[in-house]
């Protein structure tokens, strides 16, 4: 049977790691983002994923990040860590680690470049859970950047043998795979839209809500639009997922988190520094996203309305 985990629904933000101009994290500007998402009304907080730019983190580095996540969430908020790696044995490690730091939960991403079999992600995943027993698991599958795909069935079968694998964040694209999950899912197991853009259709399948990129930018409507389409009142949602629309996708334009970093420079949030392969987004695609991020009154100095 799966952990009851009736908190893990809404709005997630798959929070950005703030860089200071010498390199380091920037833990002042991140505790400032923090604050914001709680404010924003984000009950989900999930540091250290793929938009936090954790594969260039050292593991000090991570365990900071995490630990300022939870001291500032101070139970406003529940945590879910990212702790996924290509190592098995390291995921164990940093997954205890995470438990030891009071984390609600931790987020699992599929190994990337081993490109394992159903049989190697579903064994990877089972160890992760049976290491950290009592601890909620969420799967996080994005073939783009894995380079393998958790099928629905290896998703199901580890939702049905392990009862703290509790959720999945899916970023595949692929609706059959995702209704398939949501149509055959154990109770109790959650299904986390790994794509803005694609939330509002999902959660009108039954999904639960997302982790997002875009709630770094816009918090209170990102969670205001979750909401909405969880209460059934669509009309709202729609017209919600419509205006916030043109941010989900410049948002990637170019390689995430590289237009999200750029918004939140603009907006004065933080420095738009990253750790090499990663670099700023070109002129042009900065431009693009000025233009979103004024249009939707993000700018200081220009009218954000939340509904």
């Amino acid at each position: 049977m799966t952990m009851n985990v009736e908190w893990m629904h809404g709005c997630a933000t798959a929070l950005v790691t703030p860089f200071t101009t010498t390199g380091a994290v920037d833990i002042e500007r991140f505790r400032a983002l923090v604050e914001r998402q709680i404010a924003g009304g984000v009950k989900l907080l999930v540091p250290c994923g793929t938009t936090g730019e954790s594969v260039t983190m050292t593991e000090e580095e991570k365990h900071t990040v995490i630990r300022t996540t939870v001291e500032v969430a101070r139970g406003r908020a529940h945590v879910v860590a990212g702790t996924g790696s290509n190592n098995t044995a390291h995921v164990v490690e940093q997954s205890r680690e995470a438990k030891f730091l009071g984390v609600d939960a931790v987020l699992v991403v599929a190994p990337y470049y081993n490109k394992p079999t159903q049989a190697g992600l579903y064994a990877h995943f089972r160890a992760v859970a049976e290491a950290v027993e009592g601890l909620p698991v969420v799967l996080y599958n994005v073939p783009g950047r894995t380079s393998s795909n958790i099928s629905a069935e290896t998703t199901l079968k580890l939702a049905r043998d392990c009862e703290n694998v509790v959720a999945t964040k899916e970023a595949s694209g692929n609706l059959a795979q995702i209704m398939a999950i949501l149509r055959e899912r154990p109770e109790g197991f959650r299904v986390l839209s790994g794509d803005d853009a694609v939330t509002l259709p999902l959660i009108a399948l039954g999904a639960d809500g997302l982790v997002s990129v875009a709630s770094n930018e816009a918090p209170d409507l990102m969670a205001e639009m979750c909401a909405t389409a969880l209460a059934g009142e669509w009309d709202a949602a729609r017209a919600l997922h419509y205006r916030l629309l043109p941010l989900m996708e410049v948002n990637f334009i170019e390689s995430s988190p590289g237009p999200v970093k750029a918004a939140l420079a603009l907006m004065g949030l933080i420095e738009e520094q990253f750790r090499l392969p990663l670099v700023p987004v070109s002129e042009k695609s900065r431009a693009q996203v000025r233009e979103v991020i004024t249009e939707l009154g993000l700018l200081k100095g220009t009218t954000h309305v939340a509904a």
